[in-house]
């Protein structure tokens, strides 16, 4: 795999990997020790050289971007979701300042679009739900903000596709499926962070009709990467597909069955111990249904799910854990009690 085509992994709500300060250096490239010794040499090196050849200016910021995109797991491992909240935007700014000096670095483009997503998903999103009870008009800026922050991811993933794929974006929109046919298995997570930063942008405030006409090229992009690689992110793709599913409009059938098989999927993938499959099928099919018992059964799985089982998957679980239990708290509002049966006479 070449060193602009790093992944990150789904699901994480990493950004770029916080860097150590104490230790020995290690030959490892992706070492945090490494990471700081490249963070550090790249920024003085953007900063002196700012007025000199941009090759050297480049060739600078690409040795920045590889470290970054290289990424790691100490955002994902860290129990404390308010310190990364605070931290990550610092990250995602370096990250854009980075790709304004190198915009084909393809690594790079996929960690600042799916960073961009979850950052808005976790952290302006969900709290903005929560907020709404308590301040309409404070938690409507918000959802405001969170869908400017899923276009901009959308950017950087269709940018990403595109250089390997020049045009993509415009031949997305001309025919779905006749684009979508030139990807490859190397292109799945950055068409499904594209996808997921699309549909997130719609499903937030459903109030932009450009934006609902684009529901065939988010389908036509996240089928392509499921025929592709199906396994992708111990489940990302069937995780996504569980909420999706019910508003499909080119499928046939009953969404909540194709959501089910999703969902089971999901499950199987990742073990069990991701708490996320459980949040979203609780959400999109339990209520849907207005089924107590299934969201009950749901919720409580998802509060099982141990968070220090998986440390990569920590703060992602810490995060839908919280949701679960917000859920949980307005039960009685989301679900509406059984009727009483009429009295026969």
């Amino acid at each position: 795999m070449s060193r602009h085509s790093q992944q990150p992994e789904p699901l994480t709500l990493r950004a770029c990997q916080p860097v150590e300060l104490t230790g020995r250096p290690s030959v490892d490239r992706n070492s945090p020790q490494r990471v700081l010794r490249v963070l550090l040499l790249g920024l003085a090196c953007l900063g002196l050289l700012s007025g000199t050849g941009c090759s050297i200016r480049k060739l600078a910021a690409n040795r920045l971007g590889d470290a970054l995109s290289a990424g790691g797991s100490t955002f994902a491992s860290d129990d404390d979701p308010d310190l990364v909240r605070d931290a990550v935007p610092f990250s995602l700014k370096l990250m854009e300042a980075l790709l304004s000096e190198t915009p084909k670095h393809r690594g790079l483009q996929l960690a600042t679009a799916s960073g961009f997503t979850q950052y808005a998903f976790a952290f302006v999103q969900l709290p903005a739900e929560e907020l709404e009870s308590k301040d309409l008009d404070g938690a409507n800026a918000m959802r405001q903000r969170a869908r400017r922050l899923f276009l901009r991811a959308r950017e950087h993933g269709l940018r990403g596709l595109e250089v390997a794929h020049p045009d993509f974006a415009k031949a997305l929109k001309a025919d779905p499926k006749a684009a979508v046919a030139q990807l490859s298995k190397t292109d799945v997570p950055t068409a499904y962070w594209t996808a997921a930063s699309w549909a997130a942008a719609i499903a937030i405030m459903k109030d932009n009709a450009d934006l609902i006409a684009d529901l065939p090229l988010i389908e036509a992009l996240i089928d392509r990467a499921l025929a592709l690689e199906p396994d992708y992110g111990d489940g990302a793709l069937h995780n996504f597909l569980i909420s999706y599913e019910m508003s499909r409009r080119s499928a046939t059938g009953d969404p909540a069955e194709r959501s089910r098989l999703h969902f089971e999927r999901a499950v199987e993938l990742s073990h069990g111990q991701q708490a996320a499959p459980f949040v979203a099928y609780a959400e999109s099919v339990a209520i849907s249904r207005q089924d107590r018992t299934l969201f009950d059964s749901l919720i409580k799985r998802a509060l099982a799910v141990d968070p220090d089982a998986r440390p990569e998957w920590r703060l992602v679980n810490l995060v839908m854990q919280r949701r679960a239990r917000w859920l949980a708290a307005r039960a009685d509002d989301l679900i509406l009690p059984p009727l009483p049966p009429e009295d026969k006479k």
